[in-house]
């Protein structure tokens, strides 16, 4: 099958989404479909996204459409990719749109509808009651206008959990909801990085044989970032030595967490550090002493995924959506309280034991449920292909 991912930016400081975009589209190139994906580009993120795909295990992906991301007027309307799209859709057997509100993505699935070509939908989180309450009036004129016939018109829409498949459904009419989540490749992420290679790379943190706990996600409200520092505080009046490593791109938070950290009475063991990617992201996750997302809500955190790929054990709310990391033994669920958050540090900083048996038990749960074979498998699977 000849197919098109298309998504509003493939830059990965944007998040988890083109990081799957890239990474599905190579599984599915080794499964013997032809993938070719479009996206903008400006010239600050050519780079980022050059390397991201330069790093792809297997072929990597052969045909990657970059059109100008262009200025305010081209953001609204997306008018490169209709041209684009006009001239090539006709070509693809099968459009997979990444997201919702995006132009581009409106006019690829009219571009598809008018070639008579099929599409499919990952909202990615898009449409979780969380985050349409964000800017509601805007999204509800949004779905109104033209994003309800986009979602009722897909195939399916490819939900990446269950809380995520229900929370969508007032949205999507009577389409079909298909449920399949991310993944990793294990040729990421072995051999991992010797442990103490991120202690050495960041002596200027002091870290030395110091516990740290890691956050690795955009630096966003949505992450919980205010819940992680109130949480630390709690925490470093029992552990004083604990540390906190806060590693992402700024995404409109940065400004106000480093006021949180400053007014904070931890602040000398809270550490913001700007984006880690490749190996020094999995230096990272080896190193910690567990991994901790907060979040307000996620579709299926890549993050959390490394992290348990990597043997970390984790700390996340209930709203990240990935009840099997409990029921694996692999971490710890918590609601969106700051003291529950603490409490479960508690728990694991200072018990190796159970870090370890909760590592051993998330890298097998990866390994047993969420490569990316195996997940294009499954995609392939809910088109009729198999």
């Amino acid at each position: 099958m000849h197919i098109l991912h298309v998504i509003s930016s493939l830059d990965p400081a944007e998040g988890g989404p083109p990081v799957v975009v890239t990474r599905l589209g190579a599984a599915q190139q080794e499964r013997g479909h032809e993938v070719d994906v479009l996206a903008h580009a400006g010239t600050d993120d050519k780079k980022r996204i050059d390397d991201m795909i330069s790093s792809l295990p297997c072929n990597g992906l052969q045909n990657v459409h970059l059109l100008n991301r262009g200025g305010r007027i081209e953001r609204l309307r997306a008018s490169h990719s209709k041209a684009w799209l006009r001239e090539h859709v006709g070509r693809y057997e099968l459009v997979h749109l990444h997201g919702i509100w995006d132009p581009i993505l409106n006019n690829a699935a009219q571009a598809a509808a008018h070639a008579g070509t099929d599409w499919i939908i990952t909202p990615h989180g898009m449409l979780d009651p969380w985050c349409m309450s964000q800017g509601r009036l805007r999204k509800r004129i949004a779905l109104a206008a033209w994003a309800g016939k986009m979602l009722s018109g897909s195939r399916f829409i490819h939900a990446l959990n269950h809380d995520e498949e229900q929370g969508m459904k007032p949205h999507v009419g009577t389409a079909r909801i298909e449920v399949i989540p991310n993944g990793v490749f294990l040729e990421e992420l072995e051999p991992l990085p010797p442990a103490g290679t991120f202690r050495s790379r960041h002596e200027d943190l002091c870290l030395d044989a110091k516990p740290f706990i890691l956050f690795l996600s955009r630096l966003h409200y949505k992450k919980g970032l205010d819940i992680l520092v109130a949480a630390f505080e709690r925490v470093h009046e029992e552990i004083p030595e604990l540390q906190v490593v806060i590693a992402g791109p700024d995404d409109g938070y940065e400004a106000t967490l480093r006021t949180l950290m400053e007014a904070s009475p931890a602040r000398n063991r809270m550490h913001c550090i700007g984006p880690l990617y490749g190996e020094d992201k999995l230096a990272a996750l080896v190193d910690c002493n567990c991994f901790c997302l907060p979040s307000r809500q996620e579709g299926f955190s890549m993050a959390i995924t490394e992290a348990l790929g990597c043997g970390t054990p984790v700390i996340i709310t209930d709203a990240c959506h990935f009840p099997e990391v409990a029921e694996a033994g692999a971490g710890l669920v918590t609601s969106l309280d700051a003291t529950e958050v603490a409490e479960a540090m508690l728990q694991l900083v200072p018990s190796p034991e159970t870090c370890e048996q909760m590592g051993k038990a998330g890298a097998s749960l990866v390994r047993d449920d969420y490569t990316w074979p195996a997940i294009a498998a499954r995609l392939d699977s809910a088109l009729g292909l198999e």
